[in-house]
C-alpha cells in the first residue's frame, strides 16, 4: 500500500512515508476506539432494558468507570493521532521545500529560460501548500478509515449479514462514483492551476513593469488584462468547485440510503421474528459512526483527485536532469578550449561548430552582431548552460565532467545583468568570497571604486540596498558586481560589458580596478564596443553561431571582413551629434 508508487503519487520523502503509516494506524485506533464506545452504550442499554424488564435497577458504578475508561482512551488515541498527522507534517513541508530548492540550485540555467518565476512560485508556495493539506488531514483519515471500516463491516457481517449489507451497500455506490468523475475532476484542477499561475504572472509582470507601465499610459490597458486573468480565474474556480461538490455530495446522499434501507430490513427481520429490537438498535447506532469517516473520506478522495496536479507538477522538478560531476577539479592551468562546440536552446541551434582557446594570462574578446552567441559561449564557458555538442575543457578537463558548483570557485563573474540581494552593501560584496573580514571587503569595493557612493548612504556600508539593489543606480550595481569579483581573485574572469553602466569618469576609474583583477588571468570579454578590446590579446568574432574570424586586433584590422567593418561602424557613429531643430 506504501510502496514507491504510492511516494511518488503523493510526492513524499522516506520520512514522509513514514509519517503516513503512523497516520493511518492511529486513525484505525481511534475510529475502532470510537466504535468501542458504541458497544459500550449498546450494552449499557442491553444491561437497562434487561434490569428495568426484571424491575432491578441497574448498578451506576460499573457503568461509570466504562465511560470513564472510554474517555481516557479516546484522548490518548485522539492525542496520538493529532501527532502521527499534524505535528509530524509541518517537519515533512520544510523537507519538501529544501528538497525542491536544492533540486533549483542544480538545475542548468537552460532550465530557467524555459519555465517563468511565476510558475516556479506557484510550485514550491501553492503546489507544496495543497499537498500539505494533503499529507495532514487526507492521507492518514482516508487509509486509517478504509482499513477501520472493513474492520467493522467484518464484524457486522458476523453479527447479521442481512443488516451489514442493508448499512453498507451504498458505501461502494458513492465511491464509485466519485471514482468515476476522476478525471473530470483533474481536468478541472488542472485549468484552475493554470490560471492561477496566469494571474501570479501577471501580477508579477505589473510589479516589475510598473514604471514603463505608468511611462506609456498603459495602467488601464493593463489592468484590465490582469482583472480579466483574475475573473477567468474565479470563473473556473467556481466551476472546479461545483462540479466537485456536485459528485461529493451525490456520493454522500447515495450513501446516506443505507439508513433507510437498515432500517425498512430491520423492521421486516423483527415484524417476522428474525432479530429482536436490540440488535436494529445496534446497527443504527453503528451507522451514525460508520458514516461519519466516510463523510470525510468522500470530500478527501475529492481533494486527492485535485492534489494530483500539485504532486505531479512537483515531480516534474524531481524529474529534470541535474547538472553533475566530479566534486574534484584539478586544471593543469586554465586555457578554456572550446571544440567543435554546438548549442541548441530549447531546440533552437544557437552555436554551430565554435573552436577557440582562450588561454591563461590572456584578455580574449568575443565580438559580433546581437545574436550573434556572445553570452551563449560565456556562459556555456562556466557550465551554466551544458553544451549539446563537441567539448569545452580548462586545463585540460572536460567541464561536463565537473560538478558545477566546483567548477564555480575558478570563476569570477560580472555580468551586464547584475543581480543583487535584499541586503546590505557589506553582504552583496561578501557573496564574492564568504568568510571574508569587513576589511578585505572594503579593500575590494574601494578598488571598484563604490567608496564613493557608499560613503553617502544612510548606515554606509551596513544600509540595505532594496530587492536587486533598486536603491542604487546603474552604475553602483555594476560596481558591486566587480567587487565581488575582486574579492573572490578567481583564476579565470568572465565579463560581459562589465563598463558598460557607468559614465566616462567612473568607467576610466573602475577599468584602472579590473586591470587589477585580470593580470595574470584567463579572460574572457563579451564586448560591443570596439575600443572596449583594443587591447585584447585574441579576438573571436562570431557571426549566427559561428566563428566567422579570429586573431590578434591588429591582424584583423589588416585581414578586413567583418571585424574592420564593425570597428568603421563605431567609428562612424562616434562622430554622431544631436543637431537642434532648425527653422
Amino acid at each position: 500500500m506504501f510502496g514507491a508508487n504510492f511516494q511518488r503519487k503523493y510526492a513524499l520523502t522516506d520520512q514522509g512515508v513514514q509519517n503516513t503509516k503512523k497516520g493511518t494506524f492511529w486513525t484505525v485506533i481511534v475510529n475502532l476506539v470510537v466504535m468501542g464506545g458504541v458497544g459500550i452504550l449498546y450494552l449499557v442499554m442491553s444491561g437497562l432494558m434487561e434490569t428495568l424488564a426484571g424491575g432491578v435497577l441497574p448498578v451506576a458504578l460499573p457503568v461509570l468507570a466504562g465511560l470513564v475508561i472510554f474517555a481516557f482512551l479516546s484522548f490518548l488515541t485522539h492525542l496520538q493521532q493529532y501527532k502521527a498527522t499534524y505535528g509530524l507534517v509541518y517537519g515533512e513541508v520544510k523537507a519538501t521545500r529544501l528538497r525542491l530548492a536544492e533540486r533549483l540550485r542544480k538545475l542548468p540555467l537552460g532550465f530557467f529560460g524555459k519555465r517563468d518565476l511565476a510558475d516556479l512560485t506557484e510550485t514550491l508556495m501553492g503546489d507544496v501548500n495543497r499537498m500539505e493539506h494533503v499529507w495532514s488531514h487526507v492521507l492518514g483519515y482516508l487509509y486509517g478509515s478504509y482499513i477501520s471500516t472493513a474492520v467493522i463491516a467484518v464484524c457486522l457481517l458476523w453479527y447479521d449479514w442481512r443488516l451489514a449489507l442493508a448499512c453498507l451497500w451504498g458505501v461502494p455506490v458513492a465511491f464509485g462514483l466519485l471514482f468515476g468523475s476522476r478525471k473530470l475532476t483533474e481536468r478541472q484542477a488542472e485549468q484552475i492551476k493554470r490560471a492561477a499561475v496566469r494571474v501570479s504572472d501577471g501580477m508579477q509582470e505589473a510589479l516589475e513593469n510598473v514604471r514603463e507601465i505608468r511611462a506609456t499610459n498603459q495602467e488601464e490597458r493593463y489592468l484590465a488584462g490582469l482583472y480579466r486573468k483574475i475573473d477567468d480565474h474565479e470563473r473556473i474556480m467556481i466551476r472546479g468547485e461545483l462540479v466537485t461538490g456536485l459528485f461529493v455530495n451525490g456520493a454522500s446522499v447515495i450513501m446516506r440510503l443505507g439508513v433507510a434501507t437498515t432500517i425498512l430490513v430491520g423492521a421486516g427481520l423483527i415484524l417476522s421474528g428474525q432479530i429482536d429490537f436490540m440488535l436494529l438498535f445496534l446497527f443504527l447506532m453503528v451507522i451514525t459512526r460508520i458514516y461519519a469517516p466516510f463523510d470525510q473520506s468522500l470530500a478527501l478522495i475529492a481533494e486527492l483527485f485535485v492534489s494530483q496536479v500539485s504532486a505531479d507538477r512537483m515531480n516534474a522538478l524531481f524529474d529534470t536532469p541535474i547538472a553533475e560531476g566530479a566534486e574534484v577539479f584539478q586544471p593543469q592551468g586554465h586555457d578554456i578550449v572550446f571544440d567543435h562546440v554546438e548549442f541548441a536552446y530549447d531546440k533552437e541551434a544557437v552555436l554551430h561548430d565554435v573552436s577557440f582557446t582562450a588561454k591563461e594570462g590572456e584578455i580574449t574578446a568575443l565580438v559580433g552582431p546581437s545574436g550573434s552567441g556572445k553570452s551563449t559561449c560565456a556562459r556555456l564557458a562556466a557550465r551554466l548552460w551544458d553544451i549539446t555538442g563537441g567539448t569545452i575543457k580548462v586545463g585540460g578537463v572536460d567541464i561536463a565532467t565537473v560538478d558545477p558548483e566546483v567548477l564555480l570557485t575558478d570563476y569570477s563573474m560580472v555580468f551586464q545583468d547584475v543581480v543583487l540581494f535584499d541586503d546590505t552593501v557589506m553582504e552583496n560584496i561578501r557573496l564574492g568570497r564568504r568568510g571574508a573580514s569587513d576589511a578585505e571587503v572594503m579593500a575590494a569595493a574601494r578598488a571598484a571604486n563604490c567608496e564613493e557612493f557608499v560613503s553617502k548612504l544612510p548606515q554606509g556600508y551596513q544600509t540595505p540596498i532594496g530587492e536587486n539593489g533598486a536603491k542604487l543606480s546603474g552604475g553602483e550595481r555594476q560596481r558591486i558586481s566587480i567587487a565581488r569579483a575582486l574579492l573572490k581573485n578567481a583564476p579565470i574572469v568572465l565579463l560581459d560589458e562589465a563598463t558598460a553602466s557607468l559614465d566616462v569618469e567612473n568607467e576610466t576609474k573602475v577599468q584602472g580596478a579590473l586591470s587589477r583583477l585580470l593580470a595574470g588571468k584567463t579572460v574572457l570579454v563579451i564586448a560591443h564596443r570596439m575600443r572596449t578590446v583594443a587591447g585584447a590579446d585574441h579576438i573571436v568574432v562570431l557571426k549566427d553561431g559561428k566563428v566567422a574570424q579570429q586573431g590578434s586586433p591588429q591582424a584583423l584590422m589588416a585581414e578586413g571582413g567583418l571585424f574592420r567593418h564593425m570597428v568603421e561602424l563605431q567609428s562612424e557613429s562616434a562622430q554622431w551629434q544631436l543637431s537642434g531643430a532648425r527653422p
